[in-house]
């Protein structure tokens, strides 16, 4: 489904709209834009398109409201782009249901491969490999079959790229899983080299599950070679 799949493009940059719909459609993608969020959302229900590329800072209707109301009917993969490269502002769009995101300026080919990964990892069938519950103390369990963390007993909601990267650090333990492994297992080759996006899931991994995300206990970082999941006993 990637080929000839449909992509909606909301951004209310002419220039940055067009020059993405046109590299879109020279790689063969069939191509819906809008100016604005109401337009974006109007051709979302029309158009049924198999990815958004959806900026934030729009006028009258923002890129995160847009996302909140195209989550409440679809899981169609969501790329936001910002202009903003804080983690917060990246986790508000996470948080409220997209997949991926691109801080602008970026490159085309960057975009390109981020669009193919999502296409793909949208029309994978789902794989139960895991074994059951893998970990669990007082504070934290990880139970891979039902698809479920809980804090003190409380459930936490992880999108399910949050879940995999918390199971692959979980399974690894207590080995050390490197930058490059972690983004390959987790988004798909073509993030191997992007650590900052990783870094970015990671702290807002830290935000749901740790007691003390600013000392983390569970979710450790080593330093130039990658993270490691910590057992508390």
């Amino acid at each position: 489904m990637t080929a000839h799949a449909t992509i909606l493009v909301i951004d209310d940059d002419l220039a940055l709209r067009q020059l993405v719909a046109s590299t879109l459609k020279q790689e063969g993608y069939q191509v819906l834009t809008a100016a604005d969020g109401q337009e974006g959302l109007r051709q979302m229900y029309q158009g049924h398109p198999d990815l958004l590329i959806l900026d934030i800072i729009m006028p009258a209707m923002d890129g995160w409201t847009v996302c909140q109301r195209v989550r409440e009917v679809s899981n169609v993969p969501i790329i936001m782009l910002t202009a903003q490269s804080e983690p917060e502002e990246i986790v508000k769009g996470l948080d409220l249901g997209a997949d991926d995101y691109l801080v602008k300026p970026f490159e085309m080919s960057v975009l390109l491969a981020r669009v193919r990964a999502n296409l793909r990892r949208a029309a994978s069938e789902p794989t139960v490999t895991r074994r059951s519950i893998v970990y669990s103390d007082d504070y934290l369990t990880v139970n891979f079959d039902e698809h479920r963390v809980t804090v003190r007993g409380e459930p936490v909601r992880l999108t399910p790229t949050e879940f995999n990267l918390l199971a692959h650090l979980v399974e690894a333990s207590p080995r050390i899983v490197p930058y490059r492994e972690l983004l390959e297992q987790t988004w798909g080759f073509e993030y191997i080299d992007d650590i900052d996006y990783l870094r970015v899931y990671i702290w807002h991994l830290r935000r749901k599950l740790e007691p003390n995300p600013k000392a983390p206990t569970y979710i450790i970082n080593e330093l130039g070679v990658g993270y490691r999941f910590e057992q508390q006993h």
